[in-house]
Parts: C-alpha cells; sequence; structure tokens
C-alpha cells in the first residue's frame, strides 16, 4: 500500500550531510502524553536529515545564534500595515537591517494592484546612540529570534547589547520597534540617545488621498546612567497617515496587542504529532494565514501580500486557498475576510456570459484580468462550496448558492465537444502554456461539483444536488479521457493536448479524491524530472518552482494513502522552510518574487494537514469524511480544538495491537467541548463519514 521512491535519495544527494543538530522542543500538552514520547524512524526522516539546520528550534521560537555570514526577510502583518524586515549580517559582522513598511490603504496614483504606499527605513533612521562619550558606528549581530515577531541581539560594545524587537500593530497603522539596552557589564554606562524624528512628505499628485505623512518617531531622548545589570527600554513607531490623521499610538500596548493575538491563534486548531518540526511550522503557518487581511473601506480583504499584493482579492488565493481553511482555524477575522470576498465576486455575475474577473483590486474599487478567464469560476465554486459546509452557517450557504450556481453554469458553458472545460489560462496566467483546456480548471470544476452537490443536499436542494453528482462523474470520465497520458515515460496526465513535459500539476487528480493513475502520477511526482531540492518544478525542464504546486501535492499524495512517502518528503519540505535558509514560511515561488512569504501559501501548508494527513473533507454542516492516516513509527495524533462544523472539538488517532492477522488497528476519538466524545474503531484502509 505505501511506496517507496528511493531515486528521490539520488536527487538529494548533492546536499551537504546533516550534522548532529539538536532540536529544542516539546509536544504540546494535551491527552494522549504518549504521542510526545513517540519518536518518527529514521526512515521518515531519512531526506530531512540531508538538510543542515541554520535555525535552532526552541519551546516557543526559532533562534539563529549567529556565527557566520546571512540575511533573509521575512514579512509580518496587521490590519493597516504590512512590514517586510531585512535582517541579517555583513562580511564584518555588523548587523544589516531594512524596514519595508506597506500601508495598503493609503492608495497612490494610478490606483492599481500595486498601489499601496510603500516606504523604506534604513539601519540609519534609528536614534544615534552614544556610550561615555563615543558615538556608536555599527552593531554585531549574535543572535536572531522568530516567534511572531522578530528579535535582533546586538552587542554595541563588550558589555553593553540591545535587543531590537519588531512586530506590526494588529489593528493600526504602524509598526513597532522596541529597543531594550542592557548593561551586562559590571560598571556603570552612560548612554545618550538622541530624538529620531524622521519626516517625509509625500507628494500630493502621488497618492489618491493628496499628501502622505511618513513618519519615524521616538519615544524617548537624552543621557541614561546605566548600572551593572539594568536595562533601558525605548519604542519606535513607524507610521504613515494623512494629513490631520492621528499620528500618537501606544507602542508598548500595541507590542502586546501583537503577542496576544499571536497567542489567540496557537489556541484553535492545535496539531500534535511526535515531531516538533512539523508542530511548530504548522503554528507559523496558522499566523501568516491569518494576519494578512486589511481593513479596507470595503471591509476586511485577504490579500497575498509579499510587498505587491494589498487591499485585493484573487479567486486562487483567496477563494481556492485560504477561504476553506479559515472556518477550521475559527478566527474572526478570516471568516469575515471570506464571505466578504465572495461577496466582491458576487458582485460581477451577469447575464452576458463574461467572466468574473480574476482579481479585485483597490479595496474594491477596480479589477485586474489581465489573463482573461483563468478558470477563476471554478476556483470560486470549490472555494465557496467548501468554505459553506465548513463555516456551516445556513444563512451564509443560502447567500452563496447563487454564486456557486453561476460559477457552475459559467463552467460548462465553456464545455468543449470532448466534454472537458476550456479556459483562457490558469492560475499562473501565461507564465507556462496551458492550452485552451488545462488540467487545473477542469479538476476545480470536478471538485466544485462534488463540493456544491454536498452542500445543495445539505440544504434540501436534492434535484440539483444530483445533478451536480451526475456532471461531476461525467466530467471526471472525461478527464481520464482526455488527459490521461504517458508523458515522458509516466503513466500520468497531460497537462493539456499537445503538452509532452511533466508539469506540478498532475498532482491535482490525487487532491480531489482520482487514484486511476496513482502509481505513475506519484512516480513522476517524485522522479528528478519534477522532484527537487526546493519541492516541486512547475515543468520538466524549468527550475522555477512555486510552493503551492508543491502544497497541493503534498494534500494528494495523502490522500492517495501513501502516507509514509508524503511524510517523508513533507517533513524534508517543512524542515527546510522552518529552519533552513528562508524561513519560516512556505514561499510563492523562485525565481519570480525571490520566494516572498505570500499569505495564502501558508494556508496551503496548513491544508495539507488538515485535508491530507488527517483527510478531513467537509460534506455537511456536522459531517465529514476523515482518514487519519498514522505514518509509520507514530502511535498517535491529534488535531485539537477545531473550529469548523459550528463546533469545538478534538480529532485524534491512536494505533492499536495488531489483529490476527499481523494488520494494524485504529481507533478514531472525536471530543467536542460540550462533552460529547465518539470513539470510532477503524480499519485504516479509506476515508469514514462522521457525524459530529
Amino acid at each position: 500500500m505505501r511506496l517507496k521512491y528511493l531515486i528521490a535519495l539520488c536527487v538529494l544527494a548533492p546536499l551537504t550531510a546533516c550534522n548532529d543538530v539538536s532540536i529544542e522542543a516539546t509536544a504540546a500538552n494535551f491527552d494522549a502524553q504518549s504521542i510526545a514520547q513517540t519518536q518518527p524512524t529514521d526512515d521518515l526522516n531519512s531526506l530531512a536529515n540531508t538538510l543542515q539546520n541554520r535555525w535552532r528550534l526552541t519551546d516557543s521560537s526559532l533562534v539563529w545564534n549567529v556565527s557566520d555570514v546571512h540575511e533573509d526577510h521575512i514579512e509580518m502583518s496587521g490590519e493597516q500595515t504590512s512590514a517586510i524586515v531585512y535582517y541579517g549580517n555583513n562580511e564584518q559582522g555588523n548587523l544589516t537591517l531594512k524596514r519595508k513598511i506597506v500601508w495598503p490603504m493609503l492608495r497612490t496614483i494610478p490606483n492599481d494592484t500595486h498601489a499601496s504606499l510603500i516606504h523604506d527605513f534604513d539601519l540609519s533612521i534609528s536614534p544615534k546612540i552614544s556610550l561615555d562619550g563615543q558615538v556608536i558606528e555599527q552593531e554585531q549581530l549574535t543572535q536572531v529570534r522568530l516567534d511572531g515577531t522578530l528579535t535582533l541581539t546586538t552587542y554595541l560594545n563588550k558589555q553593553i547589547s540591545l535587543n531590537r524587537t519588531l512586530a506590526p500593530s494588529p489593528t493600526l497603522p504602524f509598526m513597532v520597534e522596541r529597543l531594550t539596552f542592557n548593561n551586562n557589564g559590571g560598571k556603570s554606562v552612560k548612554l545618550r540617545l538622541e530624538k529620531l524624528d524622521y519626516l517625509f512628505n509625500t507628494p500630493a499628485k502621488d497618492g489618491v488621498y493628496g499628501v502622505y505623512k511618513i513618519q519615524a518617531t521616538s519615544d524617548k531622548a537624552g543621557e541614561f546612567e546605566l548600572a551593572s545589570g539594568q536595562s533601558i527600554t525605548i519604542y519606535i513607531d513607524f507610521k504613515a497617515s494623512k494629513l490631520g490623521q492621528n499620528t500618537e499610538f501606544d507602542a508598548a500596548k500595541e507590542l502586546q496587542a501583537r503577542l496576544d493575538y499571536i497567542a489567540s491563534l496557537k489556541k484553535n486548531l492545535q496539531l500534535v504529532t511526535p515531531d516538533p518540526i512539523l508542530n511548530k511550522m504548522f503554528d507559523f503557518a496558522k499566523l501568516r494565514g491569518a494576519e494578512s487581511i486589511f481593513r479596507t473601506k470595503d471591509g476586511l480583504m485577504h490579500s497575498p501580500g509579499g510587498g505587491r499584493y494589498y487591499a485585493a482579492i484573487w479567486a486562487n488565493d483567496q477563494a481556492e486557498y485560504i477561504n476553506p481553511f479559515f472556518p477550521f482555524l475559527g478566527n474572526a477575522n478570516g471568516n469575515e475576510s471570506a464571505i466578504n470576498s465572495f461577496r466582491h465576486f458576487a458582485r460581477f455575475m451577469n447575464d452576458e456570459g463574461r467572466y468574473i474577473p480574476s482579481s479585485i483590486i483597490a479595496e474594491g474599487d477596480d479589477v485586474w484580468d489581465g489573463a482573461g478567464d483563468r478558470g477563476d469560476c471554478a476556483m470560486i465554486a470549490y472555494g465557496a462550496s467548501r468554505y459553506a459546509l465548513a463555516i456551516a452557517d445556513k444563512a451564509q450557504a443560502t447567500e452563496l448558492l447563487p454564486l456557486i450556481d453561476w460559477c457552475l453554469d459559467f463552467s460548462f458553458n465553456k464545455i468543449t465537444k470532448d466534454g472537458v472545460i476550456a479556459s483562457d489560462s490558469d492560475e499562473l496566467e501565461g507564465r507556462f502554456p496551458a492550452g485552451d483546456v488545462n488540467l487545473s480548471t477542469n479538476m476545480l470544476t470536478y471538485g466544485g461539483l462534488v463540493s456544491a452537490s454536498h452542500l445543495n443536499n445539505e440544504l434540501g436542494r436534492t434535484t440539483i444536488a444530483n445533478d451536480y453528482q451526475t456532471r461531476a462523474k461525467i466530467l471526471r470520465s472525461k478527464i481520464e479521457y482526455y488527459f490521461g497520458a504517458n508523458v515522458q515515460g509516466f503513466d500520468t496526465y497531460r497537462y493539456f493536448d499537445g503538452n509532452t513535459k511533466l508539469r506540478a500539476w498532475i498532482a491535482l487528480p490525487f487532491t480531489f479524491g482520482i487514484f486511476d493513475r496513482k502509481e505513475g502520477t506519484l512516480a513522476a511526482l517524485l522522479s528528478d524530472e519534477l522532484w527537487s531540492t526546493d519541492g516541486i518544478y512547475s515543468e520538466a525542464g524549468n527550475k522555477t518552482f512555486w510552493d503551492r504546486a508543491t502544497l497541493y501535492a503534498f494534500r494528494g499524495i495523502f490522500n492517495a494513502q501513501e502516507t509514509d512517502t508524503a511524510m517523508r518528503y513533507f517533513k524534508y519540505y517543512s524542515r527546510k522552510r522552518l529552519l533552513g535558509e528562508h524561513v519560516p514560511y512556505a514561499v510563492e515561488a523562485w525565481p519570480e518574487g525571490n520566494q516572498r512569504h505570500l499569505s495564502a501559501e501558508s494556508a496551503l501548508y496548513a491544508r495539507a494537514v488538515t485535508e491530507g494527513l488527517f483527510g478531513i473533507e467537509p460534506t455537511g454542516f456536522n459531517r465529514m469524511n476523515v482518514a487519519p492516516y498514522l505514518p509509520t513509527g507514530w502511535n498517535n495524533m491529534c488535531l485539537n480544538n477545531i473550529r469548523a462544523f459550528a463546533n469545538n472539538f478534538d480529532l485524534c488517532v491512536e494505533r492499536k495491537i495488531a489483529d490476527s492477522d499481523g494488520d494494524d488497528s485504529f481507533e478514531i476519538s472525536i471530543s467536542s467541548k460540550v462533552g460529547q466524545l465518539q470513539k470510532i474503531s477503524w480499519h485504516g484502509q479509506s476515508a469514514i463519514s462522521v457525524t459530529l
């Protein structure tokens, strides 16, 4: 049942062998203490152990103890600002730091997709520091810590250290930088701090709302006697505003609010496995997925970020990738942003058969449709149906039905003589050829039909539900007939008619429960034609990779019951993204964008766990299919505080003693916070339906 592809070891052979690196971590607290004691097998770690860790995992954070030259960047977001912080050290060991701050609702001209106000603050935009009369020109970087904030520890001399902690306000238009000076020596030091009062006014002609005032200010200045063992803290605000707006903020309060926000996300949807790296990567994925929500004039909008994509929504990033995830997390802003995005897309339903635009930009004022129909209606129908089932709100579901129906009708109006769905392009928007009919649009249409059928059954529209189910069965057969092919020696799928190169999206059928070409497709995905040290290439022979395709593939391989194979590669990917050279999130792509930390990719990581490893598929307002296949060597695992289905419950699976035939049996337990407990004996061979 579990295939093993040793070819990957050859692919990864050029990687440096891993040193013995200790990982300090403990499993989360929960009832089944044995999870914390279970040790992953060496085989599952074989690929991950080819990596060297730059970062060290602790109970609450990631830590890089600086011993060489390295630079990285990370994005952190709040409702009115986003910060991309570039940090590291140079050849002399001195701190390098640039804060790129984005204000999505301060619109610039032309007011297009990329028209958020952006300003760079380099390290020189800091208070001038003197110690005992000597001006400090450089800081030696010694440690970096990531825990949802970014803390840079430097030494100003042998005695005085400085901790810089950076984070955006959760709700206000500024970023906080807290500077704490520590006297670690045996004698007093005179610390002098000059007042920081940076101001830049943008030209009125460049702003939708005229002049914008960009500032960096500190709350303390003067000379301080810093005795041995003492510390002193000051705060810097990096902010921007329209003329006349308030710019006085309580930085300490907002930094604490950021920490409280991070803690609130950790409470819900807790992953508990024997692998602390997966648990921590999942925590970071929840944070990056949930934080990139902006309070626009047209409501909350989840946006990708990356220094380019704000106060706007896309049919793939929002409708398809992240909206179906938000009900599981139970984050109020996330759920509100999801229904708001579907309402925006619904504005563009029409009687003329025009496609819904791919993106609604500029706080809802404009659209982008430069790639034509990318299969956006398929993305929306699939995402809206999944979201409606998981949110389990009849009023919202009823509101979404016209949009779902319209999008499925639009898709079927594009049906070809071969019975498959045509579209102008796909979500890669022409970066790679997609033909007139592509696999992605058709698989998303199929997924939309299946989930829409479940939703209509839940709402009592059985005739429509049956129609959608029938259409799904027919489309599935047409997909096999049209796309099934031998490509580069693998019995898998061609991406479009005439396609002769393997493509990353051949994993999509797995994600939607189609395993007709399982062996050939799995072999192709993990062959040296597609698998690389950075994940799955978009196309064989091209070094470009997009994490979204890799993360869909992980989910699909888990769904295909190839649990050990999926886990081996998932562990490798997670360790590289969490403890490697560019951390701690899933990325957009390379070389495009230099691996930006786009938000929705983190949701796809989380869904590789919820829908992949645990096999959760919503089929009703209180009903789901589950298939929590345990990897070899794991005796149990849990997802705690799942907030989907208007509920709060834990889902755990435990390996039981093998039966007389030597086969393992399992027990699935589902415990609700209102005290209900279900225990289900499971054979571990296929998904089962569970009613809450």
